[in-house]
């Protein structure tokens, strides 16, 4: 394995890939530590505002910002729900639909309606926080109130969540994996080290038991593992090719298979249900109205209507993402022009229909067992560790789905330069 890591940074543009990719997390984590203006640094250090939560969730995400106040405190999230936005309207509307289509040229510009459309999400997320923030124990957690404070601080989160679309985009650009999931990768990652120095201080206390200690770490592993056998698990579905013979050259005739992976969008699903479920439950927050408050409750982790809706929103985004981005009729189509079909199957709607038949299947599957991970661990945390760690399954999921796109992309491009990859091939 160490010669395989090695082999990476022997080629050249990997290795800067991957270390652009680093700096640009080191520019990340230090946005995480600077504050807006006017904030008190030292109340905020002392409250639990953000320990907890759907503030706690968000924290997660944005690597300690939220709890910091930092100009990251919003996060990826506003650009999160601006690209929901555009692929639900993506369905909805013919036009944006016959633009998806028209291939790389036609993704840039629904991407650049997203960046467009984040803006004004930020706006209004950045203004709500300000105003909650400075309303809070009368100002106890700035040093002025009015605009005087509100408007240089709402412009200061605007802009730094422009800076980590930027920031993640770049990465997919011109560093290895997805910019905007690495990020996210980052902050849950970044987390780790101070959630777990805050179990052992409360272990010390005697309120968590070496027993239960040891029993939410079996559980954490063999939920990882878990994990990482559903994201590689994947269907095979035959197909065989025609053999062709054009002059003296024999085409086709070869078997190979379709691949269908039931965690195929598990993270884009995990994070978009969690985007959907935070808005309302932020915007409820902000707004002292008894109705609202109980908005929030209900919809804040901890609650039972909270984790029915996240394991439908689950479910949900998985057959939509999944209908999103693979067309069965569209494949069908395509392997009936190159001579391929499925063995004992007729080639065009008899083939589709099989494919959407097991794809239904296989979504099925992957939708329930994403949203069984993303629900159970976070009960299991309350329970045995008294919320102490703010990582649940949603974590879990996030973190080794990107974990595992990343180094598939290193794999591949070891293997096109013929280094031996260090993922394990499959027997």
């Amino acid at each position: 394995m160490l010669d395989k890591i090695q082999g990476i940074f022997k080629i050249p543009e990997l290795r800067r890939r991957i270390m652009f990719t680093l700096g640009m997390f080191v520019v990340f984590r230090l946005g995480c530590f600077i504050p807006i203006p006017g904030v008190n640094l030292g109340a905020l250090a002392q409250s639990t505002l953000f320990q907890s939560g759907a503030f706690g969730l968000m924290n997660i995400f944005a690597g300690g910002a939220l709890r910091r106040m930092s100009i990251f405190s919003l996060g990826i999230m506003p650009y999160i729900s601006a690209s929901i936005i555009m692929q639900l309207l993506t369905v909805a509307i013919p036009q944006l639909e016959r633009l998806s289509r028209q291939g790389e040229e036609g993704r840039k510009k629904i991407m650049q309606i997203s960046r467009y459309g984040t803006l004004p999400i930020a706006a209004i997320q950045g203004l709500a926080l300000i105003i909650w923030i400075q309303s809070i124990n009368e100002g106890a957690f700035v040093f002025y109130q009015g605009w005087q404070f509100i408007f240089p601080a709402a412009i200061t989160l605007i802009t730094g969540t422009i800076f980590i679309m930027w920031l993640g985009e770049k990465i997919t650009e011109r560093g290895i994996g997805n910019g905007i999931s690495l990020i996210i990768f980052a902050g849950i990652v970044a987390q780790v080290g101070p959630s777990i120095g805050n179990i052992l201080r409360i272990a010390k206390t005697g309120q968590i038991t070496p027993f239960l200690l040891f029993l939410f770490a079996i559980i954490a592993i063999l939920v990882t593992a878990s994990v990482v056998l559903v994201y590689r698990a994947e269907r095979r579905i035959p197909i065989r090719y025609a053999r062709r013979v054009v002059g003296r050259k024999v085409y086709g005739g070869q078997m190979t298979y379709l691949p269908i992976r039931i965690g195929g969008v598990g993270v884009i699903a995990i994070i978009f249900a969690i985007s959907v479920l935070l808005l309302p439950t932020t915007i409820a927050r902000f707004i002292q109205h008894p109705i609202t408050q109980d908005i929030a409750r209900w919809l804040s982790p901890g609650s039972v209507f909270y984790y029915l809706l996240y394991a439908l929103a689950v479910i949900f985004f998985t057959f939509f993402y999944t209908a999103v981005v693979f067309n069965p009729v569209e494949v069908a189509d395509n392997m009936r022009k190159y001579g391929g079909f499925i063995p004992g199957l007729r080639p065009g709607r008899s083939t589709a229909e099989y494919i959407t038949q097991v794809l239904t299947r296989v979504t099925f599957v992957g939708a329930l067992f994403f949203a069984f991970i993303a629900v159970l661990p976070v009960i299991i945390n309350q329970e045995l560790l008294f919320n102490s760690f703010p990582f649940g399954g949603t974590s879990i999921l996030i973190a080794v789905g990107v974990a595992l796109d990343t180094s598939q992309q290193l794999e591949s491009h070891l293997l096109m330069r013929h280094y031996k990859g260090f993922i394990r091939a499959k027997k």
